[in-house]
């Protein structure tokens, strides 16, 4: 994983809105969701949520498809588990730090 994209990765997921909308769409699952059922479940309006689905896009961590009339919202599992493996690879000086280890998420 480039330092490029975690820097932005990181970035993005430092403002309460984009994580709580990160969290959202990691419990949803591979269905994802609608902005509509984004902005309803978190309160927030529309332009900040699109504003937010934005900075969360161009980092890479989310994607977009279009159903029909209706824009579909999803984590990127593949580039979330990425970015946990990268701030973790050289944790304890390479020994393991935790009685168990974390998985990654395989939704």
């Amino acid at each position: 994983m480039e330092e490029t994209f975690v820097v932005q990765a990181l970035s993005a997921l430092a403002q309460r809105n984009r994580l709580q909308l990160f969290r959202a769409l990691v419990v949803a699952g591979p269905e994802g969701l609608t902005p509509g059922a984004l902005a309803e479940a978190l309160a927030v309006p529309g332009a900040t949520l699109s504003f937010h689905l934005k900075a969360l896009l161009q980092a890479g961590l989310i994607s977009q498809e279009r159903r029909s009339r209706n824009l579909i919202y999803r984590a990127d599992y593949a580039q979330m588990n990425g970015l946990l493996g990268y701030l973790t690879e050289n944790c304890c000086q390479g020994q393991p730090c935790t009685a168990l280890p974390v998985p990654a998420c395989a939704c």
